[in-house]
């Protein structure tokens, strides 16, 4: 009988396990926050997202940016590395996917790092073979070798192949932070940024916060960028809300209640939030821009 207790409470508290890590995985899925959602999409490759083959360099050259739902930090960190952000701070509900951002940041650094190393010393090696030598066939040279060095790496320090960050380092302009962006309190005054970045998310949040968190979402984003500031927008379509309702309670009852479907976002935009319409790069990718005052 002993044990047969003993077998019971550890079946018990398996099963417990078990059961808290399905509600994590249901938690996980109502905000869309899914672990492996770049391997699905991208192959979880840096720069393979088709997105960054639309994007714009003058769109996030030398600007302030954020990043609204970035996941495990992807799409931030190659937007940060193709078209040298001065800034990019990617925000995102899940600790968990903040921690993963965090982690593929140091990733991307230790690898711009290993690559800068390689070409620094295949460069100075070519060019320390084309230095003259003195009669005794030996290098003229540990102040040539020296001359040598701080030119090859004022000369890697000026631009990777052209799309990448030169003399900061990638893990000065990235950052990541775990945030609820429809409900944290937000400064205009400190806080501004000149483009804002929000790539499949507005379904999570219209699904879990109705109509109203998804004005919140709209009007906070107007309030943080800059006079002439870019909003890049990438909405889901109304079928991928049919197909997401389900998730929990809270978005069933949602599913029912909204009125602002994603086809009505960019007359909302306009009229009501009051952001200017530049273009629709393609039938899901919308640009537009704050009031230059």
């Amino acid at each position: 009988m002993e044990e047969e207790g003993v077998v019971e409470g550890v079946k018990n508290n398996a099963e417990e396990d078990e059961n808290k890590k399905e509600k994590k995985k249901r938690k996980n899925r109502c905000y869309g926050n899914y672990k492996h959602y770049y391997d699905s999409r991208n192959g979880g490759k840096f720069n393979d997202d088709p997105r960054l083959q639309i994007f714009k360099k003058e769109w996030f050259e030398d600007k302030d940016c954020l990043d609204v739902g970035c996941n495990s930090g992807i799409v931030t960190i190659s937007i940060a590395k193709k078209f040298c952000c001065r800034s990019i701070l990617g925000i995102d509900i899940d600790p968990d996917r903040v921690k993963d951002a965090k982690s593929n940041l140091r990733k991307a650094v230790k690898s711009i790092c290993g690559e800068k190393k390689m070409r620094l010393e295949g460069s100075e090696l070519k060019m320390l073979k084309q230095t003259q030598v003195n009669g005794n066939g030996i290098l003229k040279g540990y102040e040539a070798s020296v001359d040598l060095r701080k030119s090859v790496e004022s000369k890697s320090d000026e631009g990777m192949n052209g799309e990448e960050i030169g003399r900061r380092n990638l893990g000065d302009i990235v950052s990541f932070k775990e945030e609820n962006f429809v409900e944290a309190e937000y400064d205009p005054r400190q806080e501004h940024y000149d483009t804002i970045v929000c790539l499949s998310v507005t379904q999570w949040i219209h699904l879990n916060w109705g109509d109203d968190g998804l004005m919140t979402l709209f009007r906070k984003i107007r309030d943080l960028l800059r006079p002439g500031g870019l909003f890049v927008l990438e909405p889901q379509k109304w079928k991928s809300y049919r197909r997401k309702r389900r998730i929990s309670e809270t978005t069933i009852l949602n599913y029912k209640n909204i009125k602002l479907r994603p086809e009505k976002f960019m007359r909302t935009l306009l009229e009501k939030v009051c952001i200017k319409f530049v273009t629709s790069i393609s039938i899901s990718l919308q640009i537009l821009l704050t009031p230059d005052i």
